[in-house]
Parts: structure tokens; C-alpha cells; sequence
């Protein structure tokens, strides 16, 4: 079985949240970087709900950033839909 990754991520009102990491990736062409993750919290369907982040590492510690681009939260979309697709069969 593979181990967890848990980060800690502090919100903006200093609380600190343990969080699982499903994926971390950086689309090479425009060299941003992304998180996406757990609190392993359920929606009304029983399905686990995920979050993804932009990573910006420019002021040394990594802050979570919205994505807030029609266009680029398409992309990171397919690109989930993409690994969905590898992981069932």
C-alpha cells in the first residue's frame, strides 16, 4: 500500500489544516505548479471532494493560490479526466 502524502496548510485565519496530497504536477509550457488534494471530506453522494491549488514558491514558503482562468481550469479538468480515465483500467 502506498503512504500518504500530508501537508499542512495554514489558512488565512492562521488555522492549520492536515490535508492528503492526491497529485502535484507543473504543466512544463507555462511553468506553473499545482496541487491537488483531500480533507477526505464527502459530499451529499459519498464521493470524496478534492481541491486544487496553484503553488507559488516565490516568497519561500509555498502559498496556495485560486485558479481562477476559464482557460487554465480547463486544462487541469481534462487533465483530470485524463487520469481518471488510466486509473480504471
Amino acid at each position: 500500500m502506498e503512504e500518504k502524502k500530508i501537508m499542512s496548510i495554514v489558512a488565512e485565519d492562521g488555522s492549520i489544516d492536515e490535508v492528503e496530497v492526491i497529485l502535484a504536477f507543473e504543466f512544463k509550457d507555462t511553468k506553473k505548479e499545482y496541487v491537488i488534494y483531500t480533507k477526505n471530506e464527502k459530499d451529499e453522494n459519498g464521493n470524496i471532494t478534492i481541491y486544487v491549488s496553484t503553488v507559488d514558491r516565490n516568497n519561500g514558503q509555498p502559498q496556495l493560490g485560486t485558479i481562477t482562468d476559464e482557460a487554465e481550469w480547463n486544462r487541469i479538468k481534462d487533465l483530470l479526466r485524463e487520469l481518471s480515465k488510466t486509473e480504471v483500467e
